[in-house]
């Protein structure tokens, strides 16, 4: 897809927009990176109006100075607000469907979607929300929950440009670094490749570190080499702790999520006509473990099968590993 020019409607003036920070934020969908995320606002100063669907799950983020709201509608007096759900027909639903943030008489001035959805449906919402004279931005993140509590997640946004500039202070509060890549859906290309590869690294490090393991070196011996060496990223050190001790029960992303993403990958190499073998394989595999019944466990849970396909009987490791996200 090429950086064409993104078409607004004559509804929106970004010259308007261009003003200061929004004084209200608002938040819509507090799961596992909802959270972490809306906690790193609050803990920059920012006072985050916030909704869930199960309220038991925002009303402990009123500890950090997060108000909780009743419901969507109550945050459509807010500037801007954020979304942050698990699909393109949840997102649509949190916008436009019954009680829906947009769907009353008052809006908010800007709509910002960190989701992880595809380039079409979030096309479409655009569509939606700029008939309506509603601002959109594509924020997608790089990092799981534990890297946003930790501060460092990645913001790659895309959108008109005196939108992301008015949010950025937003986004670099709750990052290590915010980016913009282009007008449209640009983010939503770049959030779809970012997690294609997601699940080709973890593919193939579960797959050397059986490999490793059956010939003799220990596991964690294995991984802290990989993490000190030319290879070495903060995903692998932060997925260094799970593998090594196998608390796959300590969710940061689950098999059916990522396969999902891959699926969105696959999908997006088919429309662009881009051969992608290594993730088709990939895709496969994490397939295999979502059929298996893998569904409140993280993924990479891929380990313990990898092991078993190799006739290995792997056992968690009781030593002490770097996560690489302690300051």
């Amino acid at each position: 897809m090429g950086r064409g020019r993104a078409t607004h409607s004559a509804a929106i003036d970004h010259k308007d927009l261009e003003t200061s920070v929004s004084k209200r934020i608002g938040w819509i969908g507090l799961g596992r990176m909802g959270e972490a995320m809306v906690k790193r606002l609050t803990q920059a100063g920012h006072t985050v109006e916030v909704w869930n669907r199960t309220r038991s799950k925002a009303e402990p983020l009123a500890e950090y100075g997060a108000v909780v709201v009743n419901s969507k509608q109550d945050l459509s007096t807010c500037d801007t607000v954020f979304t942050m759900v698990s699909t393109t027909n949840d997102l649509k639903e949190v916008l436009f469907g019954e009680g829906g943030l947009v769907a009353g008489a008052k809006r908010p001035r800007v709509v910002i979607d960190s989701s992880s959805i595809s380039q079409e449906g979030s096309a479409e919402i655009r569509t939606k929300l700029e008939a309506l004279g509603i601002a959109y931005l594509c924020a997608p993140v790089s990092g799981n929950a534990k890297v946003a509590k930790a501060g460092k997640l990645l913001v790659v946004a895309s959108g008109a440009k005196s939108i992301y500039d008015e949010a950025e202070p937003y986004l670099v509060a709750m990052s290590r670094k915010a980016m913009w890549v282009g007008e449209g859906e640009l983010a939503r290309v770049w959030k779809i490749a970012h997690n294609t590869m997601f699940g080709v690294i973890i593919q193939n490090l579960c797959e050397i570190t059986v490999l490793a393991e059956k010939a003799g070196i220990p596991r964690d011996v294995f991984l802290e080499s990989i993490n000190d060496s030319v290879l070495g990223s903060m995903y692998t050190r932060y997925k260094t702790p799970v593998l090594t001790k196998l608390n796959f029960e300590q969710v940061t992303f689950t098999p059916k999520l990522l396969l999902k993403d891959m699926d969105l990958g696959l999908g997006a190499a088919k429309a662009h006509g881009v051969a992608m073998p290594a993730a088709a394989a990939t895709r496969e595999s994490i397939a295999r473990m979502v059929g298996r019944g893998y569904e409140d466990i993280d993924f990479a849970v891929l380990l313990r099968e990898t092991a078993a396909d190799a006739g290995l009987q792997i056992q968690p490791l009781d030593v002490d590993v770097s996560d690489g996200l302690s300051s």
